[in-house]
């Protein structure tokens, strides 16, 4: 008997090769169990720094560390096979010199196993972006609203509102391609921007709150199973599990004050 091939994850070639092929699925899985469930599916598995809010209940993503991201991401290889895991580089991880991100960069990878880093910014990164694919770290790169800026932002502001602002955000996505960055996220920016950002460059692009013809989508695996509260307006609830969970934990602690649990078949005897 010949012995079952291993399964291979993706690549970043190989998610590079499929700019204008069948769109990319990617959501984000921060635990085991999840990244199984996504695993079958997607091939593309963000640990994303949105993990602060989503399992931390953090107010933000900027006081999430990098002891955090190899946390979750090393849960997340535990439970994946296929897909190309891509761990976010948090807040203050990157920002400082190309040094400090490659430093950083490397240790995740080195920790985690996964096969990408992403980090967030434009033209100002690209540096940062070229000074990493050099030395053997594949980068996505993130464009449009960037989390981690939301503070200079002024907010989760939609982008790209004044047509007169398209062309940095071009130029950024230009600035990251040539920087080496094997794909790109493009989050919350209008659709025609969004349109022009993916014909643009020659590698993926990944929207979130973008557009359909993006090369790819991905959600927060929260939002869109209805585990969260309050979500963004482009997020599209593909289940309502919240809801069913509260229901299931309210009947578990009805059981239990009415020593209907446990019953003869949840004991020993």
């Amino acid at each position: 008997m010949s012995a079952q091939a291993p399964i291979r994850r993706f690549t970043a070639p190989q998610i590079a090769a499929r700019k204008g092929q069948t769109p990319i699925v990617a959501l984000t899985a921060y635990t085991a169990p999840m990244a199984a469930m996504v695993d079958q599916h997607a091939e593309i598995i963000l640990v994303g720094d949105s993990l602060g809010m989503v399992v931390h209940g953090l107010p933000s993503t900027i006081g999430v560390t990098v002891e955090m991201m190899i946390l979750h991401g090393q849960a997340v290889l535990r439970g994946s096979q296929r897909a190309m895991i891509v761990v976010d580089m948090p807040f203050r991880s990157y920002e400082e010199s190309p040094q400090q991100a490659f430093r950083n960069a490397a240790r995740i990878m080195a920790e985690t196993g996964c096969g990408a880093v992403k980090l967030e910014g434009g033209a100002r990164m690209a540096q940062t972006i070229r000074f990493l694919t050099e030395r053997g770290i594949p980068v996505m790169g993130h464009i449009g609203l960037t989390p981690q800026a939301t503070n200079t932002m002024g907010g989760f502001k939609t982008q790209g509102r004044d047509e007169a602002t398209w062309p940095a955000h071009i130029q950024d996505a230009r600035a990251v391609e040539e920087a080496g960055a094997f794909s790109l996220v493009v989050e919350g920016v209008m659709e025609g921007l969004a349109d022009q950002i993916t014909q643009a460059v020659a590698i993926p692009t990944i929207g979130i709150g973008a557009s359909a013809r993006c090369d790819g989508q991905i959600l927060v695996l929260d939002d869109m199973l209805g585990l969260s509260g309050r979500v963004p307006r482009f997020v599209q609830k593909f289940g309502d599990l919240g809801p069913r969970a509260e229901e299931a934990i309210a009947d578990y602690a009805d059981a239990v004050r009415t020593r209907r649990f446990p019953g003869t078949d949840q004991v020993y005897r």
